[in-house]
């Protein structure tokens, strides 16, 4: 369906793909790994006819439709959410969009002479949505965006009043309510929360049409994809498998690549140590002339391109007293909305809670109660003795001095620390070479998350209190940071809706639902197989 044949592609000074071919089949499912600043997005791009390959060509099969879907949401605003999915699913969108035209035009006082004409062009445009199942298709218009957790009120609201991660899941109901033969997704696990996932999950398994995704999330790749597409040094290699088989194969290939080129070493060294001794001597010239030769035949082998991964011995944690916070008889509540009454819930030293709960289910208020950040309306949290804690927000991001750099930020936090300390603790999440000197106004997201991140766990604290601390982190930095933590010694509070980080550090479960709080010991991968789902409000 879609192919890339030898394509090279250069940005500025950086050459991204060399001579580089790979395929999408029809109904296939395919995962885009590769580093930051890869290519990845570049190569969306160019499947879409948004940007063209220096040399080589992008073939797509005649008739095939693609649907794209990127972190760069467009501007949206003045219809509600229903509409502006409704608006990628072809020609029944364009006769929805004239009927509320049409609409508008009945009730306008100053057409009313044209009044009869516009009834029956409304009539003929009523006729013509029936025939392309355009009711059917609001209906699945609201079935997609319930999927991805939109209230009715959400989903009929104007969408310009959206955050810009709701207006993200818009786009992306959209590009699944088209359909289209082949679908691109750039990134769409990123601002979801796990129920909406897991619904993401099984709508893409049941999908007949072709996929090409990149994620950060290595449990939704593991479950979807079937075969791994890896740009690396501007070549494209294809493992058939998930995500998991990936891994192993490419380590396994790497060992078998190393092993090969330590042999070859062994043997030129050989080589050349015979011809450097033997090399002015006559009566060996013959012999020191053909082993030149065949050294020159040779085809050196290649060690394999190491990975950077980089680990960082982070600091033990000071210990705190057995009770590190206790909540008793905690009541909170916005407005006339109860999110808390009569809350008791404590945390011992090295339990590590994690907290799920459907979208409004309170957890966010929960870790804020903990960490000081919002009062109770009544009750009481007090924290143990000796205990210093940590809390990572997504607000935190914002507390960052624009003006810094990143280095600066890290220098200010921790003075005493030598520069190669902090260069090692910068380039542990991310930040290598130049990276360090940009301002932190500048920062993404994900930059801003990782420089928060590494302030907190260079001096750290004996309680963690985190609030969605995978967001916005690649597989690598999030592999990095499981193994940090999954060393720590202190307590744990956090949200998350990264099963593979949920799974690897939580040692108890504290379920919110409507029905009341569920406590459960032993971590999530005890909580799935003792309730039968993966997150509350899913029944398995």
């Amino acid at each position: 369906m879609i192919r890339l044949e030898n394509i090279s592609k250069q940005n500025g000074h950086q050459i991204l793909f060399i001579e580089a071919s790979a395929a999408l089949q029809k109904g296939e499912k395919v995962g885009l790994v590769g580093p930051n600043g890869a290519g990845k997005t570049t190569l969306f791009r160019m499947v879409t006819g948004q940007e063209q390959p220096d040399e080589g060509q992008v073939a797509v099969d005649r008739g095939v439709t693609i649907g794209y879907f990127s972190q760069d949401v467009g501007e949206m605003s003045g219809r509600s959410a229903v509409s502006e999915t409704m608006d990628g699913a072809g020609p029944a969108s364009v006769v929805a969009a004239e009927l509320k035209t049409l609409e508008a035009a009945m009730a306008d006082p100053d057409q009313a002479e044209d009044l009869e004409e516009i009834i029956e062009r409304y009539g003929e445009m009523q006729g013509r949505f029936e025939e392309l199942g355009g009711y059917a298709l609001e209906g699945q218009a609201r079935e997609v965006l319930a999927g991805l957790s939109f209230s009715q009120e959400m989903m009929d609201g104007d969408v310009g009043a959206l955050s810009g991660g709701w207006k993200m899941r818009v786009a992306l109901a959209r590009i699944l309510l088209m359909r289209p033969d082949a679908m691109l997704l750039d990134e769409p696990s990123n601002h979801l929360d796990l129920e909406s996932l897991i619904w993401l999950e099984d709508f893409l398994k049941g999908y007949e049409g072709a996929l090409l995704m990149t994620s950060h999330d290595r449990e939704f790749m593991n479950r979807i994809v079937t075969k791994v597409v890896e740009i690396d040094g501007g070549v494209l290699t294809a493992y058939s498998g998930n995500y998991a088989f990936y891994e192993q194969q490419r380590a396994q290939n790497e060992k078998q690549q190393q092993a090969q080129f330590e042999r070859q070493q062994a043997m030129l060294a050989k080589e050349i140590k015979f011809i450097e001794r033997f090399k002015a001597r006559a009566s060996h010239a013959a012999q020191v002339q053909s082993r030149v030769k065949k050294l020159d035949k040779i085809e050196r082998v290649e060690p394999p391109r190491r990975r950077q991964t980089v680990a960082f011995d982070f600091p033990p944690a000071p210990r705190s007293g057995e009770d590190v916070v206790s909540l008793k008889n905690v009541r909170k509540g916005y407005g006339n909305r109860r999110i808390y009454d009569g809350l008791d819930f404590a945390v011992r030293r090295k339990e590590r809670w994690c907290v799920m709960g459907v979208n409004g289910a309170g957890k966010s208020t929960l870790l804020k109660l903990v960490a000081g950040a919002s009062q109770p309306d009544d009750g009481a949290v007090a924290l143990g003795g000796s205990v210093k804690m940590g809390y990572f927000a997504q607000h935190a991001m914002d507390l960052l001095d624009g003006e810094r750099t990143i280095f600066q930020s890290l220098e200010d936090s921790f003075p005493q620390a030598g520069q190669g300390s902090l260069r090692a603790l910068a380039g542990c999440f991310g930040f290598s070479g130049d990276d360090v000197e940009k301002r932190c106004r500048v920062l993404s997201g994900g930059e801003k998350a990782r420089l928060v991140m590494a302030k907190m766990l260079y001096d750290p604290p004996n309680f963690l209190v985190l609030d969605e601390p995978t967001n916005h982190l690649d597989i690598a930095t999030k592999a990095m940071l499981i193994a940090a933590l999954s060393q720590y010694e202190g307590a744990m509070l956090f949200v998350s809706h990264d099963r593979h980080f949920l799974a690897a550090l939580s040692n108890r479960v504290l379920e919110l639902t409507p029905e009341g709080i569920h406590k459960y010991g032993g971590g999530y991968t005890e909580y799935v197989a003792r309730t039968g789902h993966e997150a509350p409000g899913l029944r398995g």
